[in-house]
């Protein structure tokens, strides 16, 4: 009887054993084939460890389809009236610009004098303050030829009949062949994205802390424009309005939300149509 008991003993044992080593052997085995099925990628032809996608650090620094440029100019007193606005305009309009288009934007910005080779890259251009505007007789050679080679320009926030006369003279300067036309609502750039049938006048944010939307005496807004020979609007002229501050202050509570919603989709616009036109 005890023989027999140490018998089923040792047996027992014996099985665990060789269980034991059975797992240990599938242990090892199953470690081996998941190191061979492994790839190792400095291990494999360039072809196959080129992503097909481009990384996104690489998409943010050189594969943009449009970049924010303004023009610098000599002009103005107390302070370079071309950086009205800047950079923060710039900011908040190209972030709402990738956020309600397609278009690849560009995370920073461009300052461009007319004499800078690049120039030509840039088909969209953004000047402010053209009532302090001085060009020489190069400088304004060279923004008619810009526009004429397809450039479109954007002119934003000057205000009254005293502004109004220096920009006026400067153009004339530059295009003495063309006028400055008004723009009415139908016309194809208000409407190649959003429709804007109904604009109204938007104003800086200091007019609008005095209850007002106008300032030195421009009460009544105006949009104008200048063809090319096919029709093309070369540039538009946004008179007695301040859409940068609406760019610039789109964040803040106290600029009215509906007039940074019109200059956001008016710039939308802009930009579209210079990109296709």
């Amino acid at each position: 009887m005890q023989a027999c008991y140490t018998y089923r003993r040792c047996y027992r044992i014996v099985c665990r054993i060789v269980l034991a080593v059975l797992c240990v052997q599938t242990i090892f085995m199953s470690l081996s084939v998941a190191a061979e099925d492994t790839v190792r990628p400095l291990e494999l032809p360039v072809s196959q460890t080129t992503s097909a996608a481009p990384s996104l650090k690489t998409n943010e620094l050189f594969d943009y389809e449009f970049e924010f440029a303004r023009l610098v100019y000599d002009g103005g007193w107390e302070w370079p009236r071309w950086q009205a606005d800047y950079p923060d305009a710039e900011f908040h309009f190209s972030n709402g610009l990738r956020r309600l288009t397609r278009i690849q934007v560009s995370n920073g910005s461009k300052i461009l004098r007319l004499d800078d080779d690049v120039l030509f890259d840039y088909p969209w251009l953004y000047v402010v303050e053209v009532g302090f505007l001085s060009l020489s007789h190069s400088e304004r050679r060279q923004l008619r030829e810009y526009l004429l080679r397809g450039g479109f320009l954007m002119i934003d926030d000057f205000h009254g009949a005293r502004e109004w006369a220096n920009f006026s003279s400067i153009i004339r300067q530059v295009f003495p062949d063309r006028a400055l036309v008004a723009l009415e609502a139908n016309t194809h750039l208000f409407n190649i994205q959003f429709d804007i049938d109904k604009r109204l006048q938007i104003p800086g944010i200091r007019s609008v802390m005095n209850n007002r939307t106008w300032e030195k005496g421009g009460t009544n807004p105006g949009w104008f424009g200048i063809k090319d020979d096919e029709g093309r609007i070369m540039l538009v002229v946004n008179f007695n309005q301040d859409i940068g501050d609406a760019w610039e202050h789109a964040d803040d509570a106290v600029y009215p939300a509906p007039y940074t919603a019109l200059a956001y989709r008016l710039g939308v616009n802009y930009v579209l149509y210079a990109m296709t036109h």
